[in-house]
């Protein structure tokens, strides 16, 4: 749900009132996951997806019942063999849907949360007791909870624990407890919604390329700074789309600002008076990425002054050199593009290579996003 937070936080200003299909559990070639949201007011306007097209409109119809009634439910679709055109979902997959009207409680906060930045996990519970069903905790990052799943004491504060870890990671998932708190008994899930701010994408080197990359780099929803020594070019009038510009030395930037293990650093430079500082430091960070744009001549190079720095070879082996894909990139529209998709796969646990005639999954369960942005980030 949190994946539409901004929109549902301004229905929430209009007080207009709203029921929310959310994503709760996935099997198979599924195009969303955990979290994904669909939401319909009561005037009929929808927004969200929960399968890219394939069952919306059944959904759709799901949310305006429960506008009408006021009950939770969980629906599952799935593709059926028997029945090719029946609702479902032709990629072979099956999800569960959460359908829920929308009437006060945490959402709001939760909502609110979401749309400013702060970290918080919404705890629901998507399978149980029935009169549990769609119940929901908000967690701050302290360990402080709002709401309650109405259930045995114990229930909110295990709840609690479960999703402030969640949170601790960036991670949206399910959980399973029991519906006493314990870890037996009648089992219950959890889905925990984590919102988190925005990774980080932090661009060395304010050239053309890194114009592109800013531009890119938003889209995927990353916080994205530009940095460089040199004034001239670092400017708000050559990068308007980025969050933020520092003129400064890279190595000395990075050495003061926080990063961490959803950050990427791109460094766009090719210039041994930039690199080798930068990435001395750059690699010793637990960061999710570190790339460096040059020609083989030009990492065969840097390679060799990192080593004469006292770079290790582990360390160096994070080094992604060229950076990105081999994707016969001319353009600094392109080679942006061929970064991303670099930083997309090692993100998500891709191979890089081509989906026709191969014969591995689609979508890959791991390595995790860590911004809870359904995907999270997102």
């Amino acid at each position: 749900m949190l994946d539409i937070a901004e929109e549902l936080h301004r229905w929430v200003e209009q007080g207009r009132e709203f029921a929310v299909a959310t994503v709760v559990a996935v099997g198979g070639s599924a195009p969303r996951q955990p979290g994904a949201a669909l939401a319909v007011d009561s005037d009929g306007t929808a927004i969200g997806s929960v399968s890219g097209g394939c069952v919306e409109g059944a959904v759709y119809e799901l949310c305006q019942q429960a506008l009408e009634d006021g009950q939770t439910v969980v629906e599952r679709f799935g593709y059926s063999d028997e029945d090719a055109f029946a609702v479902g979902l032709t990629c072979g997959g099956i999800i569960d849907i959460l359908v829920t009207p929308v009437r006060g409680g945490v959402f709001p906060a939760a909502l609110a949360a979401a749309v400013s930045g702060e970290a918080a996990a919404l705890a629901r519970i998507v399978d149980g007791p029935a009169d549990l069903m769609g119940r929901a905790l908000l967690v701050r990052p302290d360990g402080t909870y709002e709401g309650g799943l109405g259930g045995h004491p114990e229930l909110d504060r295990t709840a609690a624990g479960e999703a402030l870890a969640m949170l601790d990671a960036g991670r949206t998932d399910t959980v399973e407890i029991g519906a006493d708190g314990s870890r037996c008994g009648q089992p219950l899930t959890l889905l925990v919604e984590s919102s988190v701010p925005a990774p980080r994408m932090i661009v060395f080197g304010a050239i053309d390329f890194a114009s592109a990359l800013v531009r890119v780099g938003k889209f995927l929803g990353y916080h994205v700074t530009v940095c460089d020594a040199r004034p001239v070019f670092a400017t708000p009038a050559r990068f308007p789309e980025a969050d933020e510009i520092v003129v400064d030395w890279p190595h000395r930037y990075l050495e003061s600002t926080e990063v961490d293990g959803r950050t990427v650093l791109c460094v766009l430079t090719h210039d041994a008076k930039f690199d080798v500082p930068l990435l001395e430091a750059a690699l010793k960070l637990p960061v999710a990425y570190v790339g460096a744009m040059g020609s083989r001549r030009t990492h065969e190079d840097r390679n060799k002054r990192l080593r004469e720095v006292g770079v290790t070879e582990l360390e160096l082996a994070r080094l992604r050199s060229p950076i990105g894909l081999d994707l016969g990139a001319r353009t600094p529209e392109e080679t942006a593009l061929s970064i991303a998709a670099e930083i997309v796969a090692n993100r998500r646990g891709g191979s890089g290579t081509s989906l026709t005639g191969a014969h591995t999954p689609i979508h890959h369960d791991g390595p995790r996003a860590p911004d809870g942005r359904i995907g999270s980030v997102a």
